[in-house]
């Protein structure tokens, strides 16, 4: 409740209000207690206040109780005497219920909450997906040559379509970025379908959360409790914190400097605080350590809500001014050591011995150290936690269904949508390749059949050249035979009418002869000398035309 400007939260045993100066809350805290122990009641009890003081507020819900901040409470004994005790009644005690926009990772028991790889970075992705030192540098290699290649990163696909770009192509970045290994690639590769298996993918994506549009009020200035639905969250340890640091980091960068203000402009809880300093490598604990550190000059409050203030690093542990411990149990050497170590945290009252206080704390009691004025921790103080405003207890999915549909960024949010990113630019870029080297393979093919073609038109036509040669010397000895043979044909025939012209002459010849010889012998001498006139005239002739 507010009182006097106050967030007034818990009463001692002797009537005192135990207030937390909101001008003090961006100094970040702890609540810390047993299961059991009411540390539920105590968010619920801050988260009311701060909202009544127009301050947004995120929690996270692990157990599905915290969802109650939406319904107002109801009446009982039990609460009667809490509001007698607290004397409740004169300061305006009223059930009511709170402005609350409900969120979810996986899109079912609230507003799907997304971020893209690109927001998320290689360090907390490399912390989602459990990578080595060596994998974690080779992941950072791989979102530089993203950028530099101006390809956004949204969602998984994305992210595997880099790594096989990458893989495929780690020849020529090797010059400059060094040996990309094979086995890394595939590493990271197997983590990754890992985390879709899981139902990780479905926080990467588009549209991705605009951190500012936590920074509403409901009606009647209320700020807006945000309230991450965490029930299936939780049983994936490294993205449930993963997650809410990288909400941390956004806040961190995206939110002005603004110094110590009148109150904080934001309150983020961080329930199951554990899961965050599991195993965490330097760099990331690093972040952390720097995100806590330098995050109050943005104006926001981080509050760690975990079992044991030992589940928290020294480096932030130091870090949380205002402190809530409910009971701790120490059944063991290890327990007791535990315990030590809270009690020890706490500026030391004298009027009790604080390891033993812690122990002996019932539900709802808690040992409380806040800040003053001068930002100075209190002593320790034993003290019993107001009572909420709202439910006890959780909401039924009706109520929860109407809040989700109800909220003015559920339109915003609600349908996803898948950009023109690496995926889609890559594999554009693998179809052009393909494609290019088609033609090129087609190219080289029609050049190869062109070159056989013309081979063979060459061999047809040598070939063609030499029928025709051939023919034309067949032609030309057919000729010369032919014109041998005319020539042999007419010289026989000129032969012959030589022949028969030199007989006929030489008869003819021969008789004159013979006549005249015949009339010089007289009759026997004219036949004798005929006839031996026209051989002697045949003998000569011929002798003239052989």
């Amino acid at each position: 409740m507010i009182r006097d400007n106050k967030i007034w939260f818990a009463n001692t045993a002797e009537g005192e209000n135990i207030y937390l100066l909101p001008g003090k809350a961006n100094r970040h805290g702890l609540v810390a207690g047993a299961t059991g122990t009411g540390k539920t009641v105590t968010l619920k009890v801050l988260a009311e206040s701060f909202s009544d003081m127009g301050v947004p507020v995120f929690l996270a819900d692990v157990k599905g109780d915290i969802a109650g901040l939406a319904e107002a409470g109801t009446d009982n004994a039990n609460m009667q005497e809490r509001i007698q005790r607290f004397g409740l009644a004169e300061a305006g005690f009223t059930y009511q219920g709170y402005p609350v926009t409900f969120w979810d990772i996986y899109g079912k028991k609230g507003i799907p909450l997304r971020t893209t790889i690109t927001e998320m970075g290689p360090v907390l992705l490399a912390r989602i997906l459990d990578l080595n030192d060596l994998q974690t540098d080779i992941l950072s290699i791989v979102f530089r040559i993203a950028d530099e290649h101006e390809l956004l990163l949204v969602d998984t696909k994305d992210l595997k379509a880099m790594l096989n770009f990458v893989q495929e192509n780690a020849k020529e970045f090797q010059d400059e970025y060094g040996r990309i290994s094979a086995a890394s690639i595939g590493a990271i590769m197997r983590a990754l379908v890992a985390l879709e298996t899981e139902g990780g993918d479905v926080f990467f994506g588009e549209p991705a959360l605009n951190i500012h549009d936590w920074m509403s009020a409901g009606l009647g200035g209320k700020g807006m409790i945000n309230i991450l639905d965490s029930e299936s969250l939780i049983n994936n340890g490294r993205l449930y914190s993963t997650f809410l640091l990288w909400m941390l980091s956004e806040l961190f960068e995206t939110m002005p400097e603004v110094g110590d203000l009148s109150k904080p402009k934001m309150v983020f809880f961080f329930d199951e605080a554990h899961l965050l300093f599991n195993k965490p490598s330097k760099t990331l604990l690093d972040k952390i350590e720097q995100v806590v550190k330098l995050i109050r000059s943005k104006g926001i409050g981080v509050y760690f809500c975990t079992q044991n203030p030992k589940d928290i690093p020294d480096g932030v542990l130091g870090q949380l001014g205002n402190k809530i411990q409910h009971g701790l149990r120490a059944y063991t050497p290890a327990d007791q050591k535990a315990v030590k170590a809270a009690a020890q945290s706490f500026r030391e009252n004298p009027a009790f011995n604080t390891y033993e206080a812690i122990q002996s704390l019932g539900t709802g009691e808690a040992l409380v150290s806040m800040l003053d004025d001068d930002g100075i921790p209190c002593m320790a103080q034993k003290v019993m936690v107001l009572p909420p405003r709202c439910s006890f207890g959780a909401i039924s999915d009706s109520v929860r269904d109407m809040k989700i549909k109800e909220s003015l960024l559920y339109g915003k949010y609600a349908t996803p949508h898948d950009p023109d990113s690496a995926y889609e630019f890559l594999q554009r870029r693998g179809l052009e390749l393909e494609a290019q080297a088609a033609k090129e393979a087609a190219e080289k093919e029609a050049a190869k059949q062109a070159a056989l073609e013309e081979k063979e038109a060459a061999k047809q036509a040598a070939a063609e050249a030499r029928a025709a040669e051939k023919e034309a010397a067949k032609q030309a000895a057919a000729e010369a035979r032919a014109a041998e043979k005319e020539a042999a044909k007419q010289a026989a025939a000129k032969k012959k009418v030589a022949k028969s012209v030199g007989s006929s002459v030489a008869g003819t010849v021969g008789r004159e002869v013979g006549k005249s010889v015949g009339k010089t012998f007289g009759t026997f001498g004219k036949t004798l000398g005929g006839n031996l006139g026209a051989t002697l005239g045949r003998g000569i002739i011929g002798t003239l035309f052989k």
